[in-house]
């Protein structure tokens, strides 16, 4: 038999291959009887419904009606004329021909492979009509609530990157730099310390921050991780005479996740208080803390800085932080913390209170996922006003540089550059505090420095 797909995907015949075969003589009928008051003869027409008083003979050729009736019309003779229950209760008036019933056997109609559907009857369409305004409603509301918002935000951004920074707006020989922790632990040898003094020596990097830790979760810091510190200290001594290497000690928090480093344990904030103590008399100048995520408001924070901070003035050391960008919008971080655990802005008044404890404050200023240059400089102008505002003319304020090249959805390289964040930082310095001594650039970090950061960092603000 030959088959056709239909629509629903389900195979079926195909019209033209449902014939019918012609019966062989009338007797094989014989087994339907008619129902009905009076039961017909086995001579009885295969109709099924009686013709009148007289029937005929029982001939292949069909049924005698009496006289005065109508005759039959010719399709009665074959089988599909057969009624399934023979339903009739009497003679038919005989001036009314009998209609032609269909056969149980044959199979109902099916629908040409090739038609269309039929349209959903006008109920079902307007059972759907208002589903479909609620969601088109609730389309237009998200785009007003994100889009919007987004596209302000993003102008705002680029307008504030537009003008030109003041005259003076360069280094003050007060920059910083992020290095990795192959300086310390036995990687770098002398001439790796000598081309270091090579890039440095014609800006103003006067503090290098480098990596130490990390910490143990529970404060403490081994000394087996550092092996080599005496031993670069020295040599940056030796090669950059006047530069300050600090201890950049950092550690997860646990507010970030199931295990980290409990800031609320007063036991661990002492710890982290000795581990700091262990590195200045390894020969440290200072000792630069980083843990994140650090939500905003943070007390035991605080507690720590204080802490710290009394540690460092009694062996006449510095004390630094690496610290979250500022609430763009106020009580961002807010926001962000219902949809997130681990924001990363601080509130303007939190950052004022941390820059009031340390002596140097570095702004990490990126991994921002702006998408433009102009947009990411904008936003550094506006985090360099913002920090400028809240830090005390007695602390140093350092904004961070992307020193690397990624590209995802917190950090567009092409977008997050050295060129921008630089004049970005100028901008701000400029509208706010242009006469500020204490402020400074920091390139994060040394090892995935490209020679394009190297020459926007010289070009843009070494002079």
């Amino acid at each position: 038999m030959d088959h056709t797909e239909s629509r629903d995907g389900t195979d079926e015949p195909t019209d033209d291959t449902r014939t019918t075969p012609e019966p062989e003589s009338a007797p094989e009928l014989e087994s339907a009887p008619t129902p009905g008051p009076t039961p017909a003869p086995e001579s009885a027409s295969t109709s099924g419904s009686a013709s009148g008083p007289t029937p005929a003979s029982g001939s292949a050729s069909g049924p005698t009606l009496a006289s005065g009736s109508a005759p039959e019309p010719e399709s009665v003779s074959e089988p599909e004329s057969a009624p399934s229950s023979g339903s009739a209760s009497g003679p038919a008036p005989a001036s009314e021909p009998t209609p032609e019933p269909k056969s149980a056997s044959d199979p109902a109609p099916q629908p040409a492979p090739g038609r269309q559907p039929q349209p959903a009857p006008e109920s079902a369409k307007k059972r759907r009509r208002p589903w479909v305004r609620r969601v088109r409603r609730a389309v237009l509301v998200l785009a007003l609530v994100l889009i919007v918002p987004l596209v302000a935000v993003e102008t705002a951004l680029r307008v504030n990157y537009m003008g030109d920074p003041a005259d003076g707006t360069y280094t003050r020989d007060r920059d910083a730099m992020w290095l990795g922790h192959a300086w310390v632990d036995g990687r770098k040898k002398d001439a790796d310390v000598t081309a270091l003094a090579g890039r440095l020596e014609d800006t103003g990097v006067r503090d290098l921050y480098v990596h130490t830790g990390p910490l143990e979760h529970d404060g403490t810091l081994p000394r087996s991780v550092y092996p080599r510190a005496r031993w670069f200290i020295d040599a940056v001594h030796r090669e950059l005479p006047g530069v300050r290497v600090q201890a950049f000690l950092g550690d997860v928090l646990a507010n970030g996740g199931p295990e980290g480093l409990e800031l609320s344990d007063a036991a661990t904030r002492a710890e982290v208080v000795r581990s700091a103590g262990q590195v200045l008399d390894t020969g440290y100048e200072g000792v630069h803390l980083d843990l994140e995520p650090l939500h905003s408001g943070d007390g035991h924070y605080l507690d720590l800085l204080d802490d710290l901070r009394e540690l460092t003035k009694g062996r006449d050391a510095q004390l630094s932080v690496a610290a979250h960008q500022i609430d763009p919008l106020p009580h961002l971080h807010s926001v962000a913390g219902l949809v997130a655990d681990h924001p990363k802005w601080w509130s303007q008044e939190f950052f004022g209170q941390v820059a009031r404890r340390v002596d140097q404050i570095a702004v990490m200023s990126y991994d921002t996922a702006r998408l433009f240059e102009s947009t990411y400089g904008g936003y550094v102008a506006q985090q360099t006003s913002l920090a400028l505002e809240v830090t005390p003319p007695t602390t140093h304020l350092l904004m961070g540089l992307p020193f690397y090249y990624e590209s995802n959805p917190s950090h567009w390289g092409h977008a997050e550059t050295v060129g921008a964040a630089v004049r970005g930082a100028r901008l701000g310095l400029s509208r706010t505090d242009p006469d500020r001594e204490l402020f400074g650039l920091a390139p994060y970090i040394d090892f995935a420095a490209t020679e394009t950061n190297w020459r926007e960092f010289k070009d843009g603000w070494v002079r």
